[in-house]
C-alpha cells in the first residue's frame, strides 16, 4: 500500500530543505574572533542579517556577530506548541526575547537570538504590496526572485486550526471580501498567509538561511554585543567593530576588522539596534552625542528620527482558558485601501492559561517618534517614544478600526464557537471610542524607522557621510510594508546582498579595464 499523498509531500519537503544545508561554524568565544579580518562584518544575526550573510558568502568571507545565542534545539523557539512562551520570561542578558518599554508606557520585545525576531514572532509570512515596492524604488524582478529564494527555504502553507477556520469566517461575516484563500501576496480581503512553521509544527527562522550559504565562508560569533564601529584615522571609512561578551565585563573589549580595500561593516541589528549602534559610534545629532561625551564622527541629525510603530488594538474574546492549544496567526483580514490588518491568535498568559484575542493594526500610521541613548552601555536598551495616536488622523483611524474589530468579535460564527452571546453594541460614540483607543493602544511588534532611506542611508543603504558602512534592516523603512514586515525584511537581506555582489563585480571589471591598456598590456599602478 502506497503512503498517503500528504506524507509524501512532507518527506519531499524535508529532503529538499536538507539538501546542501550545512550550518557554518559558530562560537561564543570572542578570543577566537579577536584580531581577525573578514570581507564583510554583519552586525546582527536577525531577520535581515542571516539572509545578507548567506548571500554574500557566495563570493566573500562573512562574520556575523549576534548578541544572543543559538535557536537550534530550543523548544521555546522551534516548537509551535510553545508559541508565545519566550515572551513570558525575559531577563537582562540571556533570554531569547528582550523586553523594553517605550516612553509611551507600552511594553514591547526585541529578538535576542540568532534568527532575531523571526525566532519569537507569530511566523506569519506575507509579501509587501506592489505599491510599497514601487515607492521603495526597488527592482521588481529582483524583489520577486529574492522573495522566492526565501520562500523556497523557510516558508510553508499552514494547515488551518479549528479556531483559525472560525475567525476566517468571522472576517468574512464582517465584510472583508474577497476571499483569497492561500496567498503570499498582500491583497484586500481575507486570506491564509504563509508561515515559517512547517507542517510538523517546527519553526524555521532566518538562522536556517545560513545553511544555504557557503558554510566555510561564514563565521558566527554568538553572545557578543557590538559596542561601536571602528573608523580609520580620518573618520571617513569603517574598518571594523568593537565588541564584548554579552554577559561579560563591559571593560573587556575585542576587535574584528574588514578587508582593507573593499571590506564593509553592515548593521542589521534592527530598528532599535542599528540606530543605537550608530549613535554609540558617533554618528548622529551632535548635541545629543555631546550629552554623552561621544566624539562626533558624522553629525547626522536624522539618526533615531522617524521612529514609528503600528498602533494596535486587541479585543479579548476568550480569556484564561486552560485547555486551548496555542496558535500563531494564520489568517489575515485586509481592509479596503489596505488601511487595517486584522489577525487572531491563541496566546499564553502564563504556563497554564491562554487567551484568544482578535487584534488589528493601523497599516500606515502618521505619528512619528524618536530614539535616543539612555547611556553609553551597549547592552542597555535605548530610549524610544513612538507617539502612538498623536496624529488626529491616526486617532480617527483607530475609532474605525475598533468598530471593525467589534463586527468580527460579535459575528455569528465566532460567538457560536465560543458560546458567547452576540452583543448589539460593545462600544459607541466618538468620545467613548477615543477613550478606549487611548487607554488600550498597544504595539503590533512592527516598529520601524531610525535609519530611514533618504535621510540616514542612501538608495544603496550606505550611511551618509562615511564609507564602507551600510544599514540593511527594518530601521531603513519610513513606512511598514503594511502587512507583517518579516517577509519583506527577509527579502531585503537577500535583495541587498545580490546588489552588493553585482556592485563588487562591476567594480572589479572596471579595475581590470583600468589595469589593461587597449592592446591588453598592463598599465603602471599608481
Amino acid at each position: 500500500m502506497s503512503p498517503p499523498v500528504f506524507l509524501l509531500i512532507i518527506i519531499f519537503m524535508f529532503i529538499n530543505l536538507s539538501q546542501g544545508m550545512q550550518m557554518p561554524y559558530m562560537t561564543s568565544d570572542p578570543k577566537e574572533i579577536s584580531g581577525k579580518s573578514f570581507d564583510y562584518i554583519v552586525v546582527g544575526g536577525g531577520t535581515a542579517g542571516c539572509s545578507i550573510a548567506a548571500t554574500l558568502s557566495d563570493k566573500f568571507s562573512v562574520l556575523v556577530i549576534e548578541r544572543g545565542g543559538s535557536p537550534f534545539g530550543d523548544p521555546l523557539v522551534e516548537e509551535r506548541k510553545y508559541f508565545g512562551y519566550s515572551l513570558l520570561k525575559t531577563d537582562e542578558y540571556s533570554s531569547v526575547a528582550q523586553s523594553f518599554t517605550s516612553r509611551d508606557g507600552i511594553e514591547n520585545y526585541r529578538g535576542r537570538v540568532l534568527g532575531g525576531s523571526s525566532a519569537i514572532n507569530g511566523g506569519f509570512y506575507s509579501r509587501a504590496s506592489e505599491e510599497f515596492i514601487k515607492k521603495a524604488g526597488w527592482d521588481k524582478n529582483l524583489v520577486q526572485d529574492s522573495y522566492k529564494w526565501v520562500e523556497s527555504k523557510v516558508v510553508f502553507m499552514p494547515q488551518l486550526t479549528q479556531w483559525q477556520s472560525v475567525v476566517q469566517f468571522g472576517f468574512l461575516e464582517a465584510g472583508f471580501f474577497p476571499y483569497n484563500g492561500y496567498s503570499l501576496e498582500h491583497t484586500q480581503g481575507t486570506k491564509i498567509g504563509g508561515s515559517i512553521y512547517d507542517q510538523c509544527g517546527k519553526r524555521h527562522t532566518s538562522a536556517d538561511l545560513l545553511g544555504f550559504g557557503k558554510p566555510n565562508c561564514i563565521t558566527v560569533l554568538l553572545n557578543a554585543t557590538v559596542k561601536s564601529v571602528i573608523f580609520d584615522g580620518n573618520k571617513t571609512r569603517a574598518v571594523g567593530v568593537r565588541f564584548m561578551k554579552s554577559d561579560g565585563d563591559s571593560s573587556k573589549t575585542y576587535k574584528a576588522h574588514v578587508e582593507k580595500h573593499r571590506g564593509e561593516v553592515i548593521l542589521a541589528a534592527g530598528s532599535l539596534g542599528s540606530p543605537h549602534i550608530l549613535l554609540l559610534s558617533g554618528i548622529g545629532p551632535e548635541n545629543h552625542l555631546n550629552d554623552f561625551d561621544i566624539p562626533v564622527t558624522v553629525n547626522l541629525k536624522q539618526v533615531g528620527r522617524k521612529m514609528s510603530d503600528n498602533p494596535g488594538i486587541s479585543l479579548l474574546v476568550d480569556r484564561f482558558s486552560q485547555n486551548r492549544t496555542l496558535e500563531p496567526p494564520q489568517v489575515a483580514a485586509i481592509a479596503e485601501d489596505y488601511k487595517f490588518i486584522l489577525e487572531s491568535e491563541v496566546f499564553p498568559t502564563n504556563l497554564t492559561t491562554t487567551r484568544i484575542s482578535i487584534a488589528a493594526k493601523i497599516a500606515f500610521p502618521k505619528s512619528r517618534g524618536r530614539l535616543k541613548l539612555n547611556s553609553t552601555n551597549p547592552r542597555e536598551n535605548p530610549s524610544v517614544k513612538f507617539n502612538y495616536l498623536e496624529s488626529k488622523e491616526d486617532l480617527d483611524a483607530c475609532l474605525e478600526m475598533v468598530l471593525l474589530l467589534q463586527h468580527v468579535a460579535r459575528s455569528e460564527t465566532v460567538t457560536l464557537f465560543l458560546g458567547t452571546q452576540t452583543q448589539e453594541k460593545l462600544l459607541g460614540g466618538d468620545e467613548e471610542l477615543k477613550s478606549f483607543c487611548k487607554d488600550n493602544v498597544r504595539t503590533y511588534y512592527h516598529y520601524h524607522g531610525g535609519c530611514v532611506v533618504g535621510s540616514v542611508v542612501d538608495e544603496d543603504y550606505k550611511v551618509n557621510g562615511v564609507k564602507r558602512l551600510r544599514v540593511i534592516d527594518g530601521s531603513t523603512f519610513e513606512e511598514s510594508p503594511g502587512t507583517n514586515p518579516m517577509a519583506t525584511v527577509l527579502m531585503l537581506g537577500r535583495y541587498q546582498g545580490i546588489k552588493i555582489l553585482r556592485e563588487r563585480e562591476t567594480e572589479e571589471k572596471e579595475e581590470d579595464k583600468r589595469f589593461l591598456s587597449p592592446q591588453g598590456s598592463p598599465q603602471p599602478q599608481p
